[in-house]
């Protein structure tokens, strides 16, 4: 499978490395200091008499519900502030509440911070869409459970629907204890404290974690730490601590070694058999690595030994398929090419040239096409023809595209068809209907909104979300930084575009050696009725009635014949198109034209 390789020269790596070496001295010195220091520390908090777990009175939080009591106050506000999660102590963001309850003091206690008794939470989180990129939701807090808000911010503020007397408040994020003890999946606030305000600005402290047992010995050493630091030793770690950022900095500019994302090649280590009957237990004849034996008669063959390398065995199998004497690969090249062209290939099953694969309409001329393809550089009768092959695309290309039967009209002849309905033999040029990206990137062009920038982020027609499995949602409504060519499309296996799969967009999970073209009820109503087409209409119509104006009618339909045919109306499509106008607007006349077969038919 392929990975990052480096692929730098020796200089480039004892250039780096002579870059890199002081400064990693540096850092290390640093980390060293920096570990004496706490190591002192800690080993004064240890000893110290009478020792810090004394006032550790209460037991370590409890993500299935820790509670915190305190004397009644009334507030308006009441906030979670966190400076330390279970998981990592000095991690204040990342930890999950599946329900946080504040309960008025009395013998009618009350949750005020339910949503339904007027309750409501800030506090932000990133929702499970597009990779979780600025996208942040409130927790709502409810009084159910099972799913847990994530926090993006150390803090979750509650506010009261009006001033509440309080007294209580219990927070959890694996209420259900579905999860295992230790599992890493809820993490939880370890340190933290609870703070109240009447308006939102000034706020107490009414209850906080430094009575609690650590949770871990992670946090007893993060306690430690913060308690014994003298005011010295404090300066000293900042000041170390900055000094290692700045070399780290410094460690980060220095040009890394240039790296390829490509594949390792690695030798097969069991020999291949033939399993009898498909079963892997039933080990057949040896197979080794050589040439299809299906294909002998029309290719050079080669066999190697089964220890050859893997490297020799990929160059042999190149070698096979560019091989002058093996004509199979550059016919179903050349006929590919000819497919992209006409939309049928001279084989209309382009990836079966086998048995069952349809006979070719013109033999003759597919040999010739994929002679031309494989000719020398310097073409048939030359005096270096006998040099190497060299596979030319762009010279097929042309010479398709400069051919008399791809410049022939389309034009329909009752005689004709009568011997070759379907065009197999090229009487005309085959009507074709656009692709789903043409037809896409049509309606944007003559509308006036095609975004013609190139390169730079794709675009998406979906809505990505990803809360334990992916979904797809189609997107109701595409805003102007949709309007980008189709070829920028981030396309997704499994995800459904209206307009791109109602006209036939093959699924990226799937091979498609030649595209469908279906006709449904569906393809009609989306270019009648989507949100898409419906802003298409409009956006046209605006273009035309500053083009024609707002009051020449005869003169908005020419323009609108222009930007979609091409050709100006008849005398009665341009009565008909001024009719509708009239009676429906030129939003009406514009859909009209949208979904006529002139406009998606390349004929």
């Amino acid at each position: 499978y392929p990975e990052s390789r480096e692929v730098a020269t020796e200089d480039q790596r004892r250039v780096r490395q002579e870059a890199l070496a002081p400064l990693e001295a540096r850092k290390t010195d640093l980390v060293r200091e920096k570990t004496e220091i706490e190591k002192a520390i800690l080993a004064r908090a240890e000893n110290r008499v009478p020792p810090y777990a004394e006032t550790w009175t209460r037991p370590p939080v409890n993500r299935s519900g820790t509670e915190e009591q305190f004397g009644p106050v009334d507030v308006k506000f009441l906030r979670l502030v966190v400076s330390g999660r279970d998981s990592d102590p000095t991690a204040r963001t990342g930890f999950k509440i599946d329900e946080f309850e504040v309960w008025t003091a009395g013998s009618e206690a009350n949750n005020v911070a339910l949503a339904v008794n007027g309750g409501s939470a800030q506090g932000k989180s990133p929702v499970a869409q597009d990779f979780g990129q600025a996208y942040l939701a409130d927790l709502t807090i409810d009084g159910k459970f099972g799913q847990s808000w994530i926090a993006q911010e150390p803090t979750l503020t509650i506010s009261f629907a009006k001033r509440e007397r309080v007294g209580r408040v219990l927070f959890s994020s694996d209420r259900t204890g579905a999860l295992a003890p230790g599992s890493g999946e809820a993490p939880f606030p370890c340190e933290y404290r609870i703070e109240v305000s009447d308006d939102g600005e000034t706020w107490t402290v009414v209850a906080d974690s430094a009575d609690r047992a650590p949770a871990n010995d992670a946090h007893r050493r993060k306690r430690f730490l913060e308690l014994q630091t003298s005011p010295e030793e404090r300066t000293r770690l900042e000041e170390i601590r900055a000094l290692e950022a700045a070399v780290n900095a410094e460690i980060a500019a220095v040009p890394r070694l240039p790296v390829l994302r490509v594949g390792r090649l690695s030798q097969p280590e069991d020999v291949a058999h033939v399993f009898k009957g498909g079963d892997p237990q039933r080990l057949g004849d040896e197979v080794a690595p050589e040439s299809i034996g299906a294909l002998s008669k029309i290719g050079p063959a080669y066999r190697l030994e089964p220890s050859a390398p893997e490297r020799e065995r990929r160059l042999e199998l190149a070698k096979w398929i560019i091989a002058k004497d093996n004509p199979l690969p550059a016919r179903v090249l050349a006929n590919r090419i000819w497919n992209y062209h006409f939309g049928a290939g001279l084989v209309s099953t382009p990836s079966d040239f086998g048995f069952m694969g349809i006979a070719p309409t013109h033999p003759e001329l597919l040999d010739w096409l994929a002679h031309e393809l494989i000719a020398p550089q310097f073409g048939i009768g030359h005096e270096g023809a006998g040099a190497n092959p060299a596979w030319r695309l762009k010279r097929l290309h042309k010479m398709i595209m400069l051919s008399q039967t791809y410049r022939q009209a389309g034009a329909y002849r009752q005689d004709a068809a009568d011997v070759d309905v379907e065009s197999s033999f090229l009487w005309r040029f085959p009507p074709r209907r656009l692709t789903a990206e043409e037809i896409r990137d049509s309606l944007l062009q003559i509308s006036g909104g095609l975004d013609t920038r190139m390169g730079g982020p794709g675009f998406r027609l979906y809505r990505y979300i990803r809360d334990n499995v992916a979904s797809y949602i189609p997107l109701d409504e595409y805003g102007p930084e949709t309007y980008r060519r189709s070829v920028y499309h981030q396309n997704a296996r499994a995800a459904r575009i209206d307009l791109m799969t109602d006209f036939d967009a093959p699924d990226c999970a799937l091979v498609a050696p030649r595209r469908s073209s279906t006709t449904t009820p569906l393809q009609a109503l989306t270019l009648m009725n989507h949100d898409f087409t419906l802003d298409m209409a409009r956006a046209l119509a605006s273009r035309i009635e500053a083009d024609a104006g707002d009051d020449r009618v005869r003169a908005q339909a020419e323009r609108a014949f222009e930007l979609a045919y091409l050709r100006r109306p008849g005398q009665e499509e341009s009565a008909a198109a001024i009719e509708l106008i009239k009676t429906h607007g030129l939003p009406a006349l514009c859909r009209a034209l949208f979904n006529s077969n002139e406009f998606i038919y390349v004929d």
